[in-house]
This record gives structure tokens, sequence and C-alpha cells, in this order.
């Protein structure tokens, strides 16, 4: 038997175990991508700890970046090459559906984390493999970058999204919620659309980083009320924009306070757990101000984080925590669930 593909695949709460497959045939329209990282999301975290249920066994893993080693004959070869480096994403919406077609591929109707993927032993998104048949309209180019920062595409383009939903404007003041990696990623693009950033978590080496990566000011809100110091810096107007990036929904119900007039409040984060939250429906009313989700990205969204990581306008380096070779998969889990780090990355050899 010649070279064996390998995936770590969850076989239960806290188990997880390297598998061998074969390396998948390469089908007429498919592209077999070999995969150099893959980045630990909070999503496979929460697999991993048992918090977000699936049915074992699962392959996860989607913030996966690798080479194409070979081509189907049907792959358009003005486009791709053997050899090109690529992010995969998008896998996951069923591409069929009204929100599909309409261009809104993050809010599928059918969207499937648990698909059985074509090439692999069991379902799941697969980015924790060597080896994985993609479709290229799935695939996403890169250049000068390496692997471990590239892994950070997935995470980019959804907060892209994100910002790009609020439509930041120059000279708005935004407040970001929570400085974990989204939070910081929020903060690095709301600063380039001409913002005024105000970040807001109680971990302060986490809001120093936020100002060093473009925030304006910083706020403790284990210290100081969140809305009376937006208050005190926009000289009472308040925010036009407030992100917050934090699963707890008591934080998405006291952000509504530092919302201005006609500015939005975007949820970013999936919360857990989902408790229902009170907003006043009067102050909705007569503030006009816009209540708003943001959930996963679209092929639009990967295309331009892919080009702001291979142009260099966005640094994800500060993102990069740590690296395990992928022999060391239990200690990056250990690792990444302990909530202290930004992204673990396993690199495959």
């Amino acid at each position: 038997m010649g070279e064996m593909a390998k995936t770590l695949v969850f076989t239960g709460e806290k188990q997880i175990e390297i598998q061998e497959y074969p390396i998948p045939e390469v089908s007429d329209d498919m592209v077999l991508v070999k995969t150099d990282a893959c980045a630990i999301c909070t999503w496979e975290q929460r697999v991993y700890t048992g918090v977000k249920k699936v049915d074992f066994p699962f392959i996860g893993g989607h913030e996966m970046v690798g080479k194409i080693v070979k081509m189907g004959k049907n792959v358009d070869q003005r486009q791709w090459n053997v050899g090109d480096f690529v992010a995969v994403g998008v896998t996951l919406p069923c591409k069929n559906c009204y929100q599909c077609k309409s261009g809104n591929e993050q809010n599928c109707e059918h969207f499937d984390h648990s698909k059985q993927l074509e090439g692999l032993p069991e379902k799941g998104m697969g980015g924790l493999s060597s080896h994985l048949l993609v479709h290229p309209s799935n695939l996403f180019h890169l250049h000068d970058i390496t692997p471990e920062e590239a892994t950070i595409t997935e995470p980019l383009s959804c907060v892209l999204h994100s910002v790009e939903t609020a439509d930041i404007q120059f000279g708005d003041t935004v407040v970001v919620i929570g400085c974990g990696i989204m939070g910081l990623l929020h903060t690095i693009l709301a600063t380039k659309r001409g913002a005024s950033v105000i970040v807001s978590d109680t971990n302060e080496e986490r809001t120093k980083l936020g100002l060093e990566l473009g925030a304006k000011y910083a706020v403790n809100p284990a210290k100081e009320d969140l809305s009376e110091r937006v208050k005190e810096i926009t000289g009472g107007i308040m925010a036009q924009v407030v992100f917050d990036t934090t699963p707890i929904s008591k934080v998405a119900e006291d952000a509504v306070k530092a919302v201005a007039n006609n500015g939005r409040l975007v949820l970013y984060s999936s919360f857990y757990p989902d408790t229902p939250i009170s907003i006043s429906p009067d102050w909705l009313h007569k503030s006009g101000a816009k209540l708003m989700g943001t959930a996963n990205s679209n092929t639009v969204d990967f295309t331009k984080a892919t080009r702001l990581l291979s142009e260099g306008v966005v640094d994800v380096k500060p993102f990069v925590s740590e690296v395990y070779d992928l022999s060391d998969y239990q200690k990056a889990f250990e690792s990444a669930t302990k909530g202290d780090k930004f992204r673990v990355v396993l690199r495959f050899r």
C-alpha cells in the first residue's frame, strides 16, 4: 500500500484520534489539496469540550490552507495550477437555496457542518485532514504569506462580512466589545474604514494590543461603565457602530446603551447559553437604530480576505499564538481550549 492520508477525527467528547484513509482520487471537476496548516477555531474547541453537539465520529477543521497537488481534467487551467497556494473556504452552504442564489451563502437555509465530503472517511468540515478534494469554486489564491498566518483567512473573511454589514463610514465612532481574535480583527478593519475605535475587555493585556492595532481608546468594563465612557468620548453622541464579539447575552443587552441614534449594533458571536435579551422597543423606534446579526462569510468575503492578507494590508502575525505538528494534536487541543490564546495552528508535514 502506498502513502496514506491522515485526518483528525472527533470520536467523542474530549476524544480525538488520527485515522488514515486512502488519498482521494481526483474526479473530473475537483482539485486535490494537500493541507499545509489548519487552525483550531472556537467552533472545534466547543466540539472537543462537548459544548457544541455533533454526531460522532466527526472531522472538524475549516480554517485551512494548502497546495494544489492534482487537478481533474475539467478544471480551468487558466485559473488553477498544480503547486498553487490556496485557502479552502465556503464548503458548507448548499448553493441551491434562495439565500445562496441571492448571494448570501453565509445565511444558507441548509448550512451543514456535518456533510459527508467526497474522499473523506467520516462526515464533517474536513479541514483537519492532510488531503482534501475541493471544487475550484471553493478555492482562493494566496501569496507572500506563511501557511500559519494564512489560516486566519476564514476568521478574517467572517469579520470582513461583519464590518461591511455594519457599513462603517469615515469619522464613525466604533465600539468593539471583546478583544479576542475576532474583536481585534474588527478593530483592525474598522480602523482601516476610517473609524475611531473604542475597545472594551476586562483583559487589559488584550485591550493594550487593541490600542497597538489602531484603537484610539480602551475601556475595562469591570472598572468603568462602558456606555458612560462612550458618552464622554463622543460628547454625548454615542457610537455609530457597536460590535459585540462575546458569547454572553447580558453583554449584548448592555451594548445597546452605547449605540447612537441611527447607529448599528452588530451581534457577531454565537451565544452560549442562548438566553433571550430585553431591549426597549420604544428606544429602537425612536432612535432609528438597527439591531443586526452576522454569521459566517461568502465567496466575495474570502476573495477580499485573501487579497488583504496576500498584499500585507492586514497583518495577522499577532493572532498565531502557537503552532504544533499534527502528531502533537492532543497538546494543541488542550492548549487551545484553555481560552488564553488567539489561534493555535496545526501544521501538516
